[in-house]
């Protein structure tokens, strides 16, 4: 454990180092952890546990291709591989990982479940914080806790492959008995963490609807999609824009921010990009900001939450996601990437 200021900010740290795998076993030794949906934090998460020496069963619904995905990772039907219903009836510490909309329809089935003592276990504020959308509303018995991994299920699982951990927020909304903190932050690192920043159910939620929605996703390839249709419109062509667009960045300069920040990514540029760069990005940000100002204002209302549980509990939901995603994989943008990043050397050795 640590203390980081930045600023006039204090903030307490958890680290791996905190909680060894011999204190896991001791603070969870006891509990069943039912991970309910077997989707990408699902798999991510139930496969550090198990690793990490931590009784972990996954509730599914049999028959779905998560199902299936399931028992191709070696996870045993009838033993720890179970209908949501038996999971969480089993499950001292149930880990509610569906889908967002799906933690709406299924609540009605899991909360007579949930009986005094148990844990229930988020990794999105999302179901709690707009409890009057969702009627997710827990009994008054049971710990509600978050550990909320900064990154996808699947960077979870790689970097602790590759024993690495990644960062993660955690949070306490309600303790029963008593050890609802220790509870999550042994589950925390038992993920595959590496270190954990405390918050709220309220601030994690906001803050990563908004990220999502922004920089981290829907933002960034704004800008992309942006710079790369001026660039063609200019007789750029397909792969001289996709290349200065996204190739760049991804495999040469957003490595440099990660090792060692922006000034040090600038540092390490050349003198007219240093220039350009630093005469643009103010502008930018004062164009961008009223937007994000917008963004944020919308999140915190319930609007973006109420989109996405309409959106994504209509009976056509997966069919309209396919539609959409294809259109992104089938953009010029997009086929040039695919021709450009078969290029590269890893995979040309591969073939």
């Amino acid at each position: 454990m640590r203390q980081i200021k930045i600023g006039e900010t204090t903030e307490t740290v958890i680290e791996r180092s905190d909680y060894p795998p011999e204190k896991i076993r001791q603070i969870l030794g006891n509990e069943t952890i039912a991970v309910l949906g077997y989707g990408v934090q699902g798999r991510g998460q139930s496969l550090n546990m198990k690793d990490n020496g931590v009784r972990v069963i996954v509730g599914q619904r049999p028959g779905t291709r998560s199902w299936a995905a399931a028992q191709k990772d070696g996870w045993v039907p009838g033993q720890t591989l179970l209908p949501l219903e038996e999971a969480a009836r089993r499950g001292t510490i149930v880990e509610y990982l569906l889908s967002d909309a799906g933690q709406k329809d299924y609540w009605s089935t899991l909360k007579p479940l949930l009986t005094a003592g148990k844990a229930l276990y988020f990794s999105h504020g999302f179901s709690i914080v707009y409890g009057e959308q969702t009627g997710v509303v827990p009994p008054k018995d049971i710990d509600v806790i978050l550990v909320a991994p900064k990154g996808s299920g699947t960077t979870v699982r790689r970097h602790f492959l590759e024993g690495k951990g990644i960062n993660a927020s955690f949070a306490v909304h309600q303790d029963a008995t008593g050890r609802a903190r220790e509870r999550c932050l042994a589950c925390g690192i038992a993920i595959g963490s590496g270190y954990l920043f405390e918050t709220t159910f309220h601030k994690e939620v906001v803050s990563d609807l908004t990220g999502e929605r922004g920089v981290l996703m829907g933002a960034i390839y704004g800008l992309w999609l942006a710079q790369y249709e001026v660039l063609r419109e200019h007789g750029h062509s397909p792969s001289e824009a996709f290349n200065e667009t996204v190739e760049e960045a991804t495999q040469s300069l957003y490595p440099l921010i990660a090792e060692n920040g922006m000034d040090w990514m600038y540092a390490n540029c050349s003198t007219t990009a240093q220039r350009g760069a630093l005469d643009w990005f103010k502008r930018f940000r004062d164009v961008v900001k009223p937007l994000f100002e917008q963004l944020y204002k919308k999140v915190e209302s319930g609007e973006e939450t109420r989109r996405t549980l309409e959106c994504n509990s209509r009976s056509d939901y997966r069919e309209q996601l396919e539609k959409e995603l294809k259109e992104i994989a089938e953009s010029e943008m997009w086929r040039a990437g695919s021709v450009v990043r078969s290029l590269r050397p890893e995979r040309v050795s591969e073939k």
